[in-house]
Formats: C-alpha cells, sequence, structure tokens
C-alpha cells in the first residue's frame, strides 16, 4: 500500500518562506560584495587622480610609482599584460580547439570518457606551480633554443598561461560543438560530405558563439593571471613587444607593490587602486564584448 503523505500547510509555508528568504540573502550577498568592491576601487581611485591626471595615466609611457621620482604612466604595464596575453592566447585557443574538434567529432567515446577528465586535471593545478614551471623548465628550455632570452621573459610566462587555458578553451568549446544537432551532421553526410566538410562547413560554424565565448574568456583568464606573470614574466615595465625581454603586468604590479613597503595614503598606495580598476575595466569589457557576441549570434539563427 502507499503510504499517505500528511501536509501540513502551515509547516509549509515556513520552509517555503525560509528558503525564499535564504536565496534573497545569498544574492543579496553576492550584489553588495561587488558593490563594495567596486566603490572601494573608485573611492580610492579618485584619490590617485586627485595627484594625477587621467591623461597622464592612461598615457604615459614611464611606470615607476614607487621610486623617488615617480612616474605614474600606466601604458608599459598594459602593454605587458598585452604581450602575455596575446602570447598565451596563440598557444591555447589553437590547442584547446583541435582538442574540442577531436573529442567531439572523432573520438571514440570510450577514449573521450579518459582523455577529457584527464584533460581538464590541468585546471585544477595551481597557477603557482605553472609559475614555478615557467621559470624552472620552460625558460631554461627557450635560452637553449633562443640564447637571448632573458631569465625573466614574456614568452615562458605566456606558454605557462596557455598551458592552463587548454582545458578551459577546449571543454567549453567541446561542449559548444557537442550541443550541434546531430541532424546538421547527419544532413550533411547525406549530401555526400566529408567528415573533414562536416567539421569546418557545419558544426564549427553552428558553435561560432560558443567557441569565442571560450576564446575570450581564456583571454579574460589570462589578462587576470596574477602568480605566473609574478614568477616568470619579471617586475620590469616595458613598451617593448619583444616576447623574449621581461616584462611587468597589471596583475604582476599589484603584486609586487601589495607585498612592498608601501605606506598608506601615499600616492604609490591609491596607484594599486587606480591599476586594479583599469584590470577590472579590461575584463569587464571582454565579457560584455562575449556576451554581446553571443546574443546577436543567436538573434540571428532565430
Amino acid at each position: 500500500m502507499k503510504q499517505k503523505i500528511v501536509k501540513h500547510p502551515i509547516r509549509a509555508k515556513i520552509y517555503e518562506w525560509l528558503f525564499r528568504e535564504l536565496l534573497r540573502t545569498a544574492a543579496l550577498i553576492t550584489i553588495l560584495t561587488t558593490v563594495g568592491i567596486v566603490l572601494t576601487l573608485l573611492l580610492n581611485t579618485f584619490h590617485f587622480f586627485e595627484g594625477v591626471s587621467p591623461f597622464t595615466f592612461l598615457t604615459g609611457t614611464q611606470w615607476t610609482p614607487l621610486f623617488a621620482d615617480a612616474q605614474y604612466g600606466v601604458l608599459p604595464l598594459v602593454m605587458g599584460t598585452f604581450v602575455v596575453a596575446i602570447g598565451a592566447a596563440l598557444f591555447s585557443i589553437p590547442v584547446g580547439l583541435v582538442s574540442a574538434i577531436y573529442l567531439s567529432e572523432y573520438a571514440h567515446p570510450t577514449v573521450r570518457k579518459i582523455l577529457k577528465p584527464a584533460l581538464e586535471i590541468l585546471a585544477g593545478i595551481p597557477s603557482i606551480v605553472y609559475g614555478y614551471f615557467a621559470l624552472t623548465e620552460i625558460t631554461p628550455l627557450l635560452q637553449k633554443l633562443i640564447p637571448s632570452t632573458n631569465i625573466y621573459n614574456a614568452l615562458s610566462a605566456s606558454i605557462a598561461i596557455g598551458i592552463m587555458t587548454v582545458p578551459l578553451v577546449a571543454s567549453l568549446s567541446e561542449d559548444a560543438m557537442t550541443a550541434v544537432p546531430d541532424s546538421y551532421r547527419q544532413g550533411a553526410y547525406a549530401l555526400g560530405a566529408t567528415r573533414l566538410e562536416v567539421v569546418t562547413r557545419v558544426v564549427l560554424p553552428s558553435a561560432i558563439s560558443g567557441l569565442v565565448a571560450s576564446f575570450i574568456l581564456a583571454i579574460s583568464r589570462a589578462v587576470g593571471e596574477t602568480m605566473i606573470v609574478a614568477l616568470a614574466a619579471g617586475a620590469k615595465p616595458s613598451m617593448s613587444l619583444n616576447p623574449l625581454q621581461s616584462v611587468q603586468t597589471l596583475t604582476g604590479f599589484i603584486a609586487q607593490a601589495s607585498m612592498g613597503d608601501n605606506p598608506h595614503g601615499t600616492m604609490s598606495y591609491y596607484s594599486l587602486y587606480a591599476v586594479g580598476l583599469l584590470l577590472f575595466l579590461l575584463t569587464l569589457g571582454m565579457n560584455v564584448l562575449s556576451r554581446s557576441f553571443v546574443r546577436s549570434q543567436e538573434k540571428r539563427r532565430g
């Protein structure tokens, strides 16, 4: 016999109310935390711009906030961030995309079950381990291949970040391609297309929104990486595009200045928040770009 369920309307209403309030509280905590971080960045950056003009900050080519003759031109940090992030993307996007194509379209289901978790293990390795690996293994190898490579250089940091973000690109891209209806593939095969033609002319165009979103997310992750660039890229702000030289990124400066003697209330102290706000705006802009691209593709399909 089926057990009869006894309903208690008052108790059910109390549980419903408690659950609703719990969800509301969690949402408010998330929103308030974000607002608090943004306000902290804005208020302290305002103090920074009381002594340094935004034009000088954004266009200056000398960054020495911790020196006696302080200069606050952030372009060298932006350039270093650009070199490292683009280098990482040039490594992770092709490797991740090819891996995703193999997992989605070519790999046997048993092989896929083994390779995908193995690939995603890379995402669980702490970034400081990647930084140490870049400094002790990648850099010596680069120096053997290219003797002019500095001990601290952007290329080894880019390779390490690229290795770290490969699982991100591969996993999200594979999910995007798996979401393409199988009827698209069967229709292409029925028209006489080869597997390569199905992948390049049917699957990839259909999954383009998810693919681009994974690419931008990987670049955003590279821009925000700290420990790898702090260990392997160096701490020399430079306007050079040469990846074999030492550079300093936005996150690298924040890590360096936060650990040093940086008195509260000084311009060097407030420069941390100015750089943090710029970094926040860069990553926010990339996320907005990714979302707008996905929405435009969805509207085009609809």
